[in-house]
Protein backbone atom coordinates (compact mmCIF):
# COMPACT_ATOMS: atom_id res chain seq x y z
CA UNK A 1 0.00 0.00 0.00
CA UNK A 2 0.98 3.21 -0.56
CA UNK A 3 1.86 6.13 2.57
CA UNK A 4 -1.83 7.91 1.12
CA UNK A 5 -3.98 4.33 1.37
CA UNK A 6 -2.20 3.91 4.75
CA UNK A 7 -3.47 7.18 5.45
CA UNK A 8 -6.94 6.45 4.31
CA UNK A 9 -6.78 3.46 6.60
CA UNK A 10 -5.66 4.69 9.49
CA UNK A 11 -8.46 6.96 9.37
CA UNK A 12 -11.09 5.01 8.96
CA UNK A 13 -9.90 3.70 12.76
CA UNK A 14 -12.41 5.56 15.05
CA UNK A 15 -9.48 7.03 17.47
CA UNK A 16 -7.43 8.04 14.47
CA UNK A 17 -10.65 9.34 12.90
CA UNK A 18 -10.70 12.02 15.26
CA UNK A 19 -6.77 13.19 14.32
CA UNK A 20 -5.67 15.72 11.57
CA UNK A 21 -4.43 14.01 8.16
CA UNK A 22 -1.06 15.45 9.32
CA UNK A 23 -0.99 13.86 12.82
CA UNK A 24 -2.05 10.51 10.85
CA UNK A 25 0.98 10.57 8.64
CA UNK A 26 3.43 10.45 11.10
CA UNK A 27 1.92 7.29 12.66
CA UNK A 28 1.63 5.88 9.01
CA UNK A 29 5.14 6.71 8.59
CA UNK A 30 6.58 5.34 11.50
CA UNK A 31 4.37 2.46 12.00
CA UNK A 32 5.76 -1.16 11.47
CA UNK A 33 3.66 -3.36 9.13
CA UNK A 34 4.29 -7.23 10.44
CA UNK A 35 2.57 -10.41 8.84
CA UNK A 36 1.99 -14.07 10.84
CA UNK A 37 0.70 -17.13 9.23
CA UNK A 38 -2.05 -19.39 10.31
CA UNK A 39 -1.83 -20.56 14.35
CA UNK A 40 0.85 -17.58 15.10
CA UNK A 41 0.71 -15.53 18.43
CA UNK A 42 1.22 -12.01 18.33
CA UNK A 43 1.45 -11.71 22.06
CA UNK A 44 0.47 -13.69 25.26
CA UNK A 45 -1.74 -12.77 27.96
CA UNK A 46 0.43 -11.24 30.68
CA UNK A 47 2.99 -9.85 28.61
CA UNK A 48 4.07 -6.25 28.95
CA UNK A 49 2.16 -4.60 26.10
CA UNK A 50 4.32 -1.21 24.62
CA UNK A 51 1.76 -0.58 21.89
CA UNK A 52 -1.36 -1.05 19.72
CA UNK A 53 -1.85 -2.92 16.49
CA UNK A 54 -4.28 -2.70 13.78
CA UNK A 55 -5.61 -5.66 12.03
CA UNK A 56 -4.81 -4.68 8.18
CA UNK A 57 -5.73 -8.09 7.08
CA UNK A 58 -6.82 -11.33 8.20
CA UNK A 59 -8.48 -12.45 11.54
CA UNK A 60 -7.15 -12.62 15.40
CA UNK A 61 -8.74 -14.48 17.69
CA UNK A 62 -8.43 -12.71 20.88
CA UNK A 63 -8.76 -15.62 23.78
CA UNK A 64 -9.20 -14.58 27.60
CA UNK A 65 -6.54 -15.35 29.76
CA UNK A 66 -9.02 -18.67 31.38
CA UNK A 67 -11.27 -21.33 29.28
CA UNK A 68 -13.74 -20.61 32.04
CA UNK A 69 -13.97 -16.99 31.31
CA UNK A 70 -15.66 -17.91 27.30
CA UNK A 71 -14.74 -13.96 26.24
CA UNK A 72 -13.10 -15.02 23.49
CA UNK A 73 -13.48 -12.92 20.11
CA UNK A 74 -12.62 -12.72 16.68
CA UNK A 75 -11.50 -9.26 14.88
CA UNK A 76 -10.59 -8.39 11.80
CA UNK A 77 -9.15 -5.64 9.35
CA UNK A 78 -9.95 -1.66 11.01
CA UNK A 79 -9.51 -2.87 14.60
CA UNK A 80 -7.46 -1.48 16.75
CA UNK A 81 -6.13 -3.43 19.61
CA UNK A 82 -3.92 -2.08 22.60
CA UNK A 83 -5.57 1.77 22.30
CA UNK A 84 -4.17 2.31 25.83
CA UNK A 85 -1.30 0.75 25.45
CA UNK A 86 -0.26 3.32 23.32
CA UNK A 87 -0.48 6.11 26.33
CA UNK A 88 0.54 3.46 29.43
CA UNK A 89 2.15 0.90 31.01
CA UNK A 90 -0.10 -2.19 30.80
CA UNK A 91 -0.14 -6.05 30.33
CA UNK A 92 -2.25 -7.99 27.92
CA UNK A 93 -5.37 -9.35 29.28
CA UNK A 94 -5.61 -11.98 26.66
CA UNK A 95 -3.75 -13.79 23.88
CA UNK A 96 -3.70 -12.85 20.42
CA UNK A 97 -3.79 -15.91 17.71
CA UNK A 98 -3.80 -16.01 13.86
CA UNK A 99 -6.73 -17.40 12.65
CA UNK A 100 -5.46 -17.65 9.09
CA UNK A 101 -2.71 -15.50 7.45
CA UNK A 102 -2.82 -12.04 8.87
CA UNK A 103 -0.88 -8.53 8.63
CA UNK A 104 -1.07 -5.73 11.13
CA UNK A 105 0.37 -2.21 11.82
CA UNK A 106 2.01 -2.16 15.20
CA UNK A 107 2.04 1.37 16.87
CA UNK A 108 4.57 1.55 19.63
CA UNK A 109 3.70 3.90 22.48
CA UNK A 110 6.84 5.82 21.67
CA UNK A 111 5.49 6.54 17.95
CA UNK A 112 1.80 7.41 19.14
CA UNK A 113 3.60 9.89 22.17
CA UNK A 114 5.87 11.61 19.94
CA UNK A 115 2.58 12.58 17.24
CA UNK A 116 0.74 13.77 20.45
CA UNK A 117 3.80 15.59 21.34
CA UNK A 118 4.31 16.87 17.44
CA UNK A 119 0.81 17.92 17.16
CA UNK A 120 -0.51 19.24 19.93
CA UNK A 121 -4.39 19.60 18.17
CA UNK A 122 -4.47 15.81 18.08
CA UNK A 123 -3.88 15.35 21.85
CA UNK A 124 -6.45 17.84 22.46
CA UNK A 125 -8.86 15.57 19.61
CA UNK A 126 -7.73 12.87 21.56
CA UNK A 127 -9.11 13.85 25.21
CA UNK A 128 -12.34 15.38 24.00
CA UNK A 129 -12.84 12.05 22.26
CA UNK A 130 -11.97 9.87 25.48
CA UNK A 131 -14.22 12.74 27.63
CA UNK A 132 -17.07 11.69 25.79
CA UNK A 133 -16.31 8.07 26.30
CA UNK A 134 -16.11 9.04 29.71
CA UNK A 135 -19.60 10.72 30.15
CA UNK A 136 -20.94 7.62 28.34
CA UNK A 137 -19.51 5.34 30.25
CA UNK A 138 -21.03 7.20 33.18
CA UNK A 139 -24.22 7.66 31.89
CA UNK A 140 -24.54 3.57 31.57
CA UNK A 141 -23.24 3.40 35.07
CA UNK A 142 -26.16 5.43 36.47
CA UNK A 143 -28.22 3.74 34.95
CA UNK A 144 -27.51 0.33 36.01
CA UNK A 145 -27.15 1.60 39.22
CA UNK A 146 -31.13 3.15 39.32
CA UNK A 147 -31.97 -0.28 37.79
CA UNK A 148 -29.72 -2.27 40.78
CA UNK A 149 -31.46 0.19 43.49
CA UNK A 150 -35.67 -0.40 41.81
CA UNK A 151 -34.37 -4.30 42.20
CA UNK A 152 -33.55 -3.94 45.49
CA UNK A 153 -36.03 -1.27 47.17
Amino acid sequence: MSLDDDIVFFRQVPLFAALDKEAVRILAIGAETRSFQMGSVLFYAGDLADGGYIVLEGTLSLESGTYAEGKDRVVGPGTLIGELAMLTDMVWHFTAVAREPVTVVRITRNLFRKMLEGYPAAAVALRDLFAKRLDGWQGELNAVKKMMEKGSG
